[in-house]
């Protein structure tokens, strides 16, 4: 079995991100706007236990049995990818495919996503899909004449909504919010119109994406008697949870039927401990990735310790 362990963030330029990460993350060493913090990347280093400097690419080729559980089938791949995103500026509009487009492609999956608002300032908005009425000729003629986001859906965000993102939505991140980004582990996107800056687009493609019927939007969340459920989709599920004292790792996972697992730090500070690994403590900011196959841990707090709850559900 595998204990519980922490993963080094890997710190992502964008030129529409931001020089201040502030009180989030601290990175030193970059003169370049950071747009995403990859927190499960299949380049983000392991930085505890015995496979430290381990790759998670090369920690899932290794240990997938162990890490999947119930999901594990033939060649074991990370399934899923957190990011926090710090927009500054507004994202392309674009869109992802699904699985059976992205494997035409030669790819192993598709890319549905979802946002979890850390937090927003007053007003900030969101594209989530198309106006009803919108057809393809609309969409090829927004494209060309720069008017495209006349077509979008936009919703406004508040700190602890989620917004759903199937694939084939249009969608776009707009400045005001940090946003904890669950997705499936592809990194496909589609531009469809990028407001004139230097960087390819993909028109062909991502019309050929784009479904006008989707399930995007915001999310009621449903208060359980330990924990909010998020979202539950067929990819993942999402959880938050507050935790004060000492909490057991069968606690923590409820009911779940043996499957991977992240813990992403929205608040305080946790110490997770057990009677195979060496104590670990994760900050705000930080994840703690919990195998399928894990001995029991316990996470332990002295302030209050709000944590959002990623499972892997594929």
């Amino acid at each position: 079995m595998l204990a519980p362990f922490t993963v080094q963030p890997r710190f992502v330029s964008r030129i529409w991100g931001s020089e201040d990460l502030s009180p989030w993350y601290h990175p030193g060493g970059m003169n370049e706007p950071i747009g995403e913090v990859w927190l499960t990347g299949d380049d983000c280093q392991v930085s505890s236990g015995p496979y430290a400097g381990e790759t998670l690419a090369g920690l899932f080729a290794r240990c997938g049995a162990e890490l999947l559980g119930v999901s594990a089938a033939g060649a074991c791949t990370s399934p899923l990818l957190l990011k926090v995103i710090f927009a500054r500026d507004k994202l392309s509009v674009q869109v992802h495919p699904d699985d059976a487009m992205a494997q035409k492609y030669g790819f192993e999956r598709g890319k549905t996503e979802c946002w979890y608002a850390l937090a927003a300032e007053e007003g900030a908005q969101l594209a989530c899909g198309l106006l009803p009425g919108t057809t393809l000729e609309t969409l090829q003629q927004g494209i060309a004449q720069g008017s495209l986001e006349e077509s979008l859906q936009v919703i406004k965000v508040h700190a602890g909504e989620m917004v759903y993102i199937d694939a084939g939505t249009v969608h776009a991140i707009w400045p005001g919010s940090i946003l904890l980004e669950t997705q499936q582990n592809c990194d496909l996107t589609y531009r469809m119109y990028d407001y004139g800056r230097p960087r390819e687009l993909h028109v062909e493609r991502s019309l050929e994406a784009v479904r006008f019927d989707t399930q995007a939007g915001k999310v009621k969340a449903v208060e359980l008697a330990d924990r909010t459920q998020l979202i539950a989709s067929r990819y993942f599920r999402v959880e938050r949870m507050r935790l004060q004292g000492e909490t057991s790792s069968s606690a923590l996972r409820g009911n779940d039927d043996g499957r991977l697992s992240y813990l992403f730090v929205a608040q305080g500070s946790a110490r997770i401990t057990g009677s195979d690994f060496a104590a670990l403590t994760v900050q705000r900011g930080g994840v703690l990735g919990i195998p399928a196959r894990c001995n029991d841990f316990s996470i332990a707090t002295e302030a209050e310790l709000e944590v959002i709850r990623i499972i892997h559900a594929g």
